[in-house]
């Protein structure tokens, strides 16, 4: 299992910023940050909040993932990223 790629996966299309790191096929650990609190002011998802949501979460949540994996920055073979469809900003 250790000679199989360890990517880490990020998604944000939306209200949440997602993150997984898997090895192979196997998820190792998974953390999300939801900004849904602070859309329900509004009435529904606001791209703009959602996009700064995402930026503020982002590193947090990356950390998270990486610790509960028991794994580093360094170690990873790889980064997936959401493409589309999703938010403006």
């Amino acid at each position: 299992m250790a000679d199989e790629p360890l990517v880490l996966g990020i998604e944000t299309s939306c209200d949440e910023t997602g993150v997984g790191i898997v090895r192979g096929t196997t998820l190792l650990a998974d953390a999300v940050a939801s900004s849904v609190d602070e859309h329900a002011r509004f009435g529904g998802v606001v791209p703009e909040v959602a996009s700064r949501a995402h930026l503020e979460a982002m590193v947090p949540t990356i950390e998270r993932a990486l610790k509960d994996a028991g794994v580093s920055a360094k170690d990873l073979d790889g980064i997936a990223v959401t493409a589309g469809p999703g938010l403006a900003g």
